[in-house]
């Protein structure tokens, strides 16, 4: 059974979009990362990257910032974040 989280209940031009497989309906066409992140409860917390599935394409990390286009049937899902200490680092002389 999917289990379901109204948001924005009874507004006109309601969109289904899915966070790890679970539905919410929003009524905005558009939402930042950070708005996101808070559809959850608990919201999504800072050690779980967000991500957008783009079919045909590589899926799209979403920052913050970064505003998500919303429609019927827009899937998201969440990741762990990766820390690599020293990633990137070069020591020149």
């Amino acid at each position: 059974m999917t289990e379901v989280h109204d948001v924005e209940a009874g507004k006109p031009g309601e969109f289904h979009i899915k966070i790890d497989r679970v539905e919410y309906r929003v009524a905005e066409e558009e939402l930042t990362g950070a708005q996101l992140r808070r559809l959850p409860t608990p919201p999504i917390g800072p050690d779980r990257d967000l991500f957008e599935v783009i079919p045909g394409q590589a899926d799209r990390k979403i920052d913050d910032g970064y505003v998500v286009e919303i429609f019927n049937g827009k899937r998201l899902f969440t990741a762990p974040a990766h820390i690599n200490p020293g990633r990137g680092l070069a020591h020149h002389d």
